[in-house]
This record gives structure tokens, sequence and C-alpha cells, in this order.
């Protein structure tokens, strides 16, 4: 099948891809220098586009970040903070979907059915993100090509522009890559008894059930688990060039604006926040964005400038040349692309409503974090680390450096002030109070740690949508 432009026939918009891939950490990825050879294929396409080397997503988990990036608004903006948001997107924003369809595009959105994230798409799709198959493994990514290629063709062979949004799920646990990805970065005895790592793993009540239904029975080095993450990333890549190789066959590529970014990061086996994504550690906070348009944006460039996930909507709107009213909360990146004078992000407020309530404040120098409610894994309320000194916020400073703790308060508090009152919204990290669905507010670290649990791959995989499924 060919999508080549036919003599006298009127050119018409380009079309938009982005993958959204749920939990990819910005460097565990060998395109952002990561010592594995992880993403060889996605390190293609940055050398074809533009990558930016320090974009975060200030306000996890899954729920927020999309809402974030598909509005490009931020937590005042969309009102959405929590991953167990309540109720449907406000109607006081209109998605990246909605305005790419009042202006003629077929949108369809494949592996985000029911998040209040993805509204207005003409088309929704899934496939298999969580269960593994009779192998015990899960091949996700394949899963998705399988739902992916079809629709890809059906969309091309339409005579209007498309914007195909593709949310990979394979750097999300449960990590279960199929062979060979599954030792490709991983040749110890996973089971070796005098290994004692995974020890504090299964003593983490909330999450033990969860991780052995999926962490083959007996083993003991939490390397083996990272491995299947870096496996599980690979296979995703791998898989990605399917895409790649679609739309090269169809001669799309030339007129298809190309976005590869996440959500979130992960965490692995820091913070005691063994492989999820909470803690507003820069390991949950830093993503990848790599931006590719021939002959609308270089090829193999890299940006320094921090950019931020609300950037995304406005730029892609930039760089098709589609005028909207909106005033965003993020900015167009296209003028930044091309080296031009822009305003500078330094610091900004970050959020996380995923099994913990907190906000704080980041700037390139510190990081505060302050806990509105106690977290399950016993930490202090007030967190300070210096980034430069301490870049893997090992070392709590927050009682040597009050000071600190006490200016970056205040900045935060500022610009919540200054937030509310522009859009006349209470900030949704104060009214937000049932994030976990457990109806109360938490008094102890000891009540969290009591009431919060994932039992198992179900479970985990109906907290990501608005379902009902049964708790196993």
């Amino acid at each position: 099948m060919s999508n080549r432009k036919r003599k006298n026939e009127p050119k018409r918009k380009p079309n938009v891809i982005i993958f959204g891939i749920d939990s990819l950490r910005r460097d565990h990825m060998s395109s952002y220098g990561y010592k594995k050879l992880t993403t060889p294929y996605i390190d293609r396409v940055a050398k074809d586009g533009v990558l930016f080397e320090k974009h975060f997503s200030p306000s996890i988990p899954t729920t927020p970040a999309y809402a974030s990036m598909l509005t490009g608004m931020d937590v005042f903006g969309t009102d959405v903070v929590a991953l167990r948001h309540e109720g449907p997107l406000g109607d006081h924003v209109q998605t990246l979907a909605e305005t790419l369809g009042d202006h003629g595009y077929n949108t369809t959105c494949i592996g985000f059915t029911g998040n209040p994230s993805s509204r207005g798409f003409d088309t929704y799709l899934d496939y298999e993100a969580w269960l593994p198959d009779e192998t015990g493994r899960t091949p996700k990514a394949q899963n998705l090509n399988e739902v992916a290629v079809p629709e890809l063709e059906r969309l091309a062979a339409d005579n209007k522009p498309f914007f195909l949004f593709l949310r990979h799920m394979d750097p999300h646990s449960p990590y279960l890559p199929p062979a060979p990805y599954e030792r490709m970065f991983y040749g110890s005895d996973e089971k070796d008894p005098g290994n004692r790592s995974m020890e504090p793993v299964y003593a983490f009540k909330p999450f033990v059930d969860f991780l052995k239904s999926w962490i083959p029975e007996g083993v003991t080095d939490q390397e083996y688990v990272t491995a299947q993450y870096d496996g599980a990333v690979a296979y995703m890549d791998a898989c990605i060039q399917t895409i790649f190789a679609k739309i090269s066959a169809m001669g799309l590529e030339d007129d298809t604006l190309v976005i590869i970014t996440a959500d979130h990061g992960e965490t692995l086996y820091e913070h005691d926040c063994y492989f999820d994504h909470h803690g507003m550690y820069d390991c949950t906070l830093v993503v990848p964005l790599i931006i590719k348009f021939p002959g609308r944006v270089p090829a193999g460039k890299r940006v320094s400038d921090v950019t931020v996930i609300s950037d995304v909507m406005p730029t892609v709107l930039d760089l098709l040349e589609i005028p909207v009213e909106t005033k965003f909360d993020g900015r167009s990146l296209r003028k930044t692309i091309v080296g031009e004078e822009r305003n500078r992000i330094s610091e900004f407020y970050i959020t996380e409503c995923t099994w913990m309530r907190k906000h704080g404040w980041r700037t390139p120098e510190w990081k505060l974090i302050r806990a509105l409610e106690p977290d399950f894994h016993f930490k202090p309320e007030v967190e300070l680390y210096n980034l430069i000194l301490d870049p893997e916020e090992n070392h709590n400073v927050a009682e040597q450096e009050p000071d600190v703790v006490a200016l970056l308060t205040k900045r935060m508090e500022d610009h919540i002030a200054r937030r509310e009152q522009e859009t006349q919204r209470v900030n949704p990290i104060y009214t937000n109070l049932n994030w976990h669905g457990t109806g109360k507010k938490f008094t102890s670290s000891q009540e969290v740690y009591d009431s919060l649990h994932i039992g198992s791959i179900k479970k985990a995989r109906s907290l990501q949508a608005k379902e009902k499924a049964e708790s196993r």
C-alpha cells in the first residue's frame, strides 16, 4: 500500500504519531548515554531528529502526566493530580485529540482506553499489556503491533491526516520480556542463596504479593529484576522498529511528525520504592523526549534546556502550523529547537498522588519534598536533596539546611498562590483527598502501610483505567 501524493492532488496536513511509553527511564536508554545498548532503534530516530536532554514530568504518575501532555496544561490547569482521578477530565480544557479532530484529523488511541486523559479520540483500540501468555512472558509491544499495523494501514488509506497515540507498556511492571530479552543483560545466577538483595523487596508488605505474582519463585538477586526492565525496554525498542518500517513502506515518513516520550520514569531498587514509579526522585521525574519531523526540525540535534511534559501539545500544534487561541501552561519548543532566544525554565513545582500524597520544588541545585500525609515508607515529612553533591538523592539534608527548606517552601507556596489566582482553581493536591481510594485521610505511616496493597497483576491493571475489577 502506498500513500504517496498523486499529481495535482492537494497536499494534506502532516500526520502525527506519539509514542507514549509508560515508565520509561531516560537514564536506561542508550540514546541518553546508558552503558547497555537498550534502545538502538530509538537511537536512530534521535539521530534523525531532536533529542531533549533535560525533559521532566513534574506531576506523577500516569493520569496527571498524560493529562498534562495531552492538554498542554499543568495540574492547576487540568485539575488532575492523582492516579485514581475521580470523574472525567474537566470541560475547561481541550485535549490534543479534540483539537486535531476539529482540524480534520482522524484520531486513534491504542492502549489507553478508559483513562480520563485519553478523551477525544475517534477510535480506541486495546491490546494485552499485563497478563503473561503460556510461556509466562508478556510480549507487550508485539501485541501492540498486531493492533497498530492494521490501524496504520486503515488511517493511511483515508485522505485525511491522522493522529495515532501509542501507549507502550513494556517498561511498566510486570517486566516480562520474551526470549531472548529476559537474559540479554543478565548472566549470573538469579537464585544464588548467598545473595540477599531481594529480602527488603519481599519484606515490603504493600507490594510483595504483586511482585511475587510475576518475579520467578526463588529469585534472590535484585539485579536480575532490573535486567528484566532493561530487557523489556530493548524488546520494545525492536518492536517499535516495525512501526517505523511500516511508516516508511507506506511513504509516510517525510510527512509524519513523530514524538517519542514517556509519562514518567521508574524506581527500580532505589529509595525503597521497589520496581514502581512513586517517590518524587529524579528517576521518576526525568523522561525522554525525541522529536522527528523531516525537513521541519534539524537532524541530530541535542537540546540541553529544561523542558516539561506540558510543552508537548503546544509544540505539536506549532510544528503543524495549527493556530489555536488556548493559552497553554506549556510552551512550544519550536524556537528552542532552532536556538532562538526564549525564556528558560530553571525551577518548577512537583507533585505526586500515587501511593503517597506529596509535593515539592525542584531547582538546578535543590529538591524539596514535603509530605501532605504520612507515607508507607516511614519517610520524614520534609526531604531536601542537594542535586549537585548528591544527584542520586540518597542523603536528606533538611535538618542541616533549614534556611534552604524555608526558602524553597516559600517559592513553592508563592507559585501555588499565583497559579490558584490565575486559574481560579484550588490546587488539586489539596482537594483530591481520596487519591488512594480508601475514603479516609491517613494519620500515620503504619496506617498507610497496613491499608495500601496491590495483590495481583489484575489488581494493578485495574488501577490504570476507569474499570471495575475484582481485587485478587
